[in-house]
């Protein structure tokens, strides 16, 4: 292991969600990671213990007061909604696409070098469902900013303890084993994983995982 993996400072956006959960606690077990520093709106009771983690409580609408947080030198982004708890379009691109925009941004400005991003199967900007079109161009205006790397996952439905109700993933739990390959369940451990290990490697350029690779995790 060189000093500068050693050196790792990881800045991870959505530690209270299913895919961030699993993220937050593979991250704090690796020993090339010197730093996790976790961005949330609220305080977190549920956190793994560890040396490594640094809770970063922040009012989202004013990452600008902090340049300080954003200086990492990889980015994990696990922000996700849905149209039905966000209630409207426009609230859901704020979460789904503006958030994540900006904090690569201001991470980049801070001279953040890897981005890595929890996306969608299916995601394109030319899409005609609007969930994955807003995905895919999240996708392309993070692949504009310059990052010497970019790690983008697609899971299909995820698996996993999740706080509130999603009806397809739900519906995905007990028929999976019936769906297409590209289709099949994820489990959010597996996504975690995928993105964990792509940060070790640390390999530049773009590599996009789909849903097949990341479930041989």
């Amino acid at each position: 292991m060189s000093d500068t993996v050693a050196r790792r400072r990881v800045l991870l956006v959505g530690a209270t969600g299913v895919v961030g959960t699993e993220c937050l606690r593979q991250l704090a077990a690796d020993d090339s990671v010197a730093q996790v520093r976790a961005l949330v709106r609220r305080p977190m009771t549920d956190a793994p213990v560890a040396p490594t983690i640094e809770v970063l409580v922040t009012d989202m609408s004013a990452l600008e007061s902090h340049p300080d947080f954003f200086a990492v030198d990889q980015v994990v982004c696990a922000l996700g909604t849905t149209i039905k708890v966000a209630g409207s379009q426009a609230a859901f691109r704020a979460v789904d696409f503006e958030l994540p925009l900006r904090v690569a941004q201001l991470a980049r400005a801070q001279g953040a070098t890897h981005f890595l991003l929890v996306s969608a199967l299916g995601a394109s900007a030319t899409s005609g469902v609007f969930y994955n079109r807003v995905k895919g161009e999240l996708e392309d205006a993070l692949g504009a900013l310059g990052f010497r790397s970019l790690t983008i996952a697609r899971p299909s439905f995820l698996l996993g303890d999740r706080a509130e109700f999603r009806l397809g993933e739900r519906i995905a739990q007990p028929f999976g084993f019936l769906m297409p390959p590209r289709w099949k369940p994820v489990h959010a451990r597996q996504v975690a994983a995928a993105l964990v290990d792509a940060a070790r490697q640390d390999l530049a350029g773009l590599c996009v995982m789909e849903n097949i690779a990341l479930r041989r995790n």
